[in-house]
Parts: structure tokens; sequence; C-alpha cells
């Protein structure tokens, strides 16, 4: 049986946070939103990259939403990916859909030169900023500029504009994109010291199937529950993602430290992982892969432990959902299979009695039909049979216990 940390109902959890107003103290950046970055891909994968390789004198507008609330903000462009240093022009934040846009200088100047690989904070900028705020960032490319610290699934509309419009909001648009780029990071100073939870993972993580530009991804429903906590939460999710091998980007394993251990404040990992290292093996994905390999996920799992452990970092797993149908009818199925399904449930009952994880979120029982325990409950489902929907989300996050969530590494009390 899978043993869970439990604290006092009466304890308020701030206190788990060591949290509080004599505690306050200046310049505390908190991380309050982030954008995975992934390696752009050719023409040759089974899915288009929607967004041109390579942009001159162009602006892209582009939307977040705040965790947290703070009285300035930083913003984090990054480069990752990138070959070729990126010329960054002028830079400006605006509350969206209202107000003005306020200068995003580095150093004192508009624009930077960010080299390849890396990535940029930019000056603090008194813009007061409450949590639950959706902001939009204009930032302009003056030079020929190949597409990197990308992600492909933004949920998001990131608006392309010609030339320099950064700051006017009527500005024609010349395309309507569906993915991110450049733009990674908001942080906020909260005064207090920071305090985070990341999650990792795929699609599911990143909220494909939810709606566009609604913040409806179980992320985002768990930022509302804990924002009245002082606690942060940033979406790491990559769709496609793997916990052993590469794909639409490095393997969770792989990227554990930069998306997720590396944040500022972090208290807790939650993972969901596994359904496509299940699923892409004889599908369309990876035709020619071998199936995985139970041991080898376990073995993945128990090092992505240890290693979040040596941090002093929670790991919270998730058990993956079910997928049976998973887009069918689609020129991308054969995702599921009944041996993939049993893989499934082996790594499912694994996740909820190996005791290796400081706690476990049963996002299967969460998410199947009852009367169909290897497909998505239909009132929870999208409608590819992979991804849930609102609904579906926003159940996932609420199957998530707090206390358990923030309490200490490798903490654990009897069931």
């Amino acid at each position: 049986m899978q043993r869970t940390t439990r604290f006092l109902l009466a304890a308020p959890l701030a206190a788990l946070l060591s949290v509080s107003a004599a505690a306050a103290l200046p310049a505390q950046w908190q991380p309050t939103w982030f954008s995975a970055a992934q390696p752009v891909w050719g023409e040759g994968w089974v899915v288009p990259l929607g967004m041109p390789t390579s942009l001159r004198d162009v602006t892209l507008r582009q939307s977040l939403r705040s965790s947290l609330g703070g009285a300035q903000v930083r913003l984090v462009i990054s480069n990752e990916h990138g070959s070729a240093p990126l010329t960054l022009g002028a830079v400006a934040l605006r509350r969206e859909g209202a107000g003005p846009a306020h200068a995003v200088r580095f150093h004192g100047q508009d624009g930077m030169l960010v080299p390849p690989g890396a990535r940029a904070v930019s000056d603090p900028l008194d813009l007061p900023v409450a949590a639950g705020e959706r902001l939009q960032v204009d930032l302009h490319l003056p030079q020929a500029t190949g597409t990197a610290g990308f992600h492909w699934d933004a949920q998001e509309q990131t608006l392309l504009l010609q030339g320099n419009a950064v700051g006017r909001p009527e500005a024609p648009v010349q395309q309507t994109l569906s993915t991110r780029a450049f733009v990674s990071g908001l942080w906020v100073d909260t005064g207090h010291a920071p305090a985070t939870v990341v999650a990792i993972g795929d699609s599911i993580t990143d909220g494909n199937g939810s709606s566009l530009g609604a913040d409806q991804r179980w992320p985002d429903h768990l930022s509302r529950r804990l924002a009245p906590c002082g606690v942060a939460v940033l979406n790491a999710g990559i769709a496609g993602n793997r916990l052993l091998l590469g794909g639409w980007g490095a393997s969770a394993l792989a990227r554990l430290e930069r998306d997720a251990l590396g944040h500022a404040g972090v208290r807790a990992v939650v993972v969901l992982v596994g359904t496509n290292d299940i699923g892409f093996p004889g599908s369309p994905f990876a035709p020619g892969e071998p199936p995985a390999a139970l041991a080898e996920l376990t073995g993945a799992f128990r090092q992505l432990v240890e290693q979040a452990h040596a941090r002093g970092v929670r790991v919270v797993a998730g058990t993956v959902p079910p997928f049976e149908g998973a887009l069918e009818g689609t020129p991308l199925q054969g995702h599921h299979s009944p041996r993939k399904e049993a893989l499934r449930q082996a790594l499912n009952a694994w996740i909820r009695h190996a005791g290796v994880f400081d706690t476990v979120v049963d996002f299967d029982a969460v998410l199947r039909d009852p009367a169909h325990p290897a497909r998505l409950d239909p009132a929870l489902d999208s409608g590819d049979h992979l991804h849930p929907g609102d609904a579906g989300y926003r159940r996932m996050a609420e199957a998530i216990d707090l206390e358990a969530l923030l309490g200490a590494p490798g903490e654990r009390a009897e069931p």
C-alpha cells in the first residue's frame, strides 16, 4: 500500500511552507510561469511544426498566466536549442486586454544578444501583477532568426505581426500560431522566499484537449488551489514527452534538472509520464521501436526520485490514465493494443504499491470509465480518447492532496 504524509487538518497549510509576514524579504524572485523549450523539427516528422523555422523583422505577441502576484516582474527569454545568437529588439509587457505596454529592458537597454543555448533574464519591471492575471508579451525580432525556445503545444494563440509592432494593440495580424517561441518564463517579486511546485510530463500535462486561451490545464487548476498558500505552479509538460527516450524533446529524465529541479524554491515535482513510452512503439511516432519494458520504466522512475530527493524535493507520481481507442480514425492511430494495456496496468500497479514516491495521485482511477476501465470516462474525454477535456483536467487537479504534496521529502506516515 502506498504510504503518504499525513498532517493534522487543523494545521494551516501555510505553516508547512514556513511563509509568514514576519519572513518577508525584499527582491524575492519567484518563478510564476514557465514554458519548457524543445527543439524544432523538419518536414519528416508526423506532425507539422506549426511555425516558420526562420523569422525576420516580425513581432511575436504571446499570452501567459501568472500563478502568483507581486510588485515587480522579470521576463525570461530562451534561445535554448538555438544554433546562433538571438538578437532581441524591443520587448514589452502589458495586462492582457487592458492598460499600456511597458518596455522590458536588459541591463538598461532595449534588446539584447542572447547566446545560442542560453536564457536571458530581464531587468525588474515595476508592474504589479495579481495571482491568476493574464499578461501579453510583445517581442520584436529585427534580424533573421532561427526559431528557438520553442514550445509546440501552447494551448494559446500566438500572433505573428509584421515589423516592429511592440505595444501596438491594433497592429495587423500576419499569421495566427498555436505554438510559442523565445518567451519561456516570468518571475514576480513576492517579498517572500520562493515556494514552487513543478508539473512535468507529456501532452496531458501540457493540456492538449483543453480550451485554448482559457487556462484549463490540470496544472492551471492546481495553481488556483495553491495560490492562496503562496505557492506557484509551473507547467513543464511537453507534448510527446517520454520518461526514457526523446522524440519531441529530451526525455523527462534527461530534462529533469533544467525544467523541474532548477527553478527557485521547488518543493515538489508532480510527474505524469509513461503514456508515450507505452503507446509510441509500433505507432506512427516510433514504428520500428521495440515495446517498452516494465523494468526499464521502473528503473527510470527510481532514478528520477533519487535525483529529486538529493535536492530536497518531493516527488508525487501520477498513474497513467487509460487510452483505449486513442486517436482511432486518424493517421496517428496505433497508440493502443491489448499488450500495451497490460503494460499500463502493470506500471500503474507498481506506481501505487512500490513505495518509491512520496505520494501518489491516482489519475487512472479519476479519469477511467467505470463501465469500461480501459477507456477514459466519456464525460471527461476531450474526444480523442487520449487527452481529457476541461472537466477531466479539473478533476485531476482536485484529486491532488495538498498536504501530501507539500510535506518533507521522504517523510511518510501510516496509511
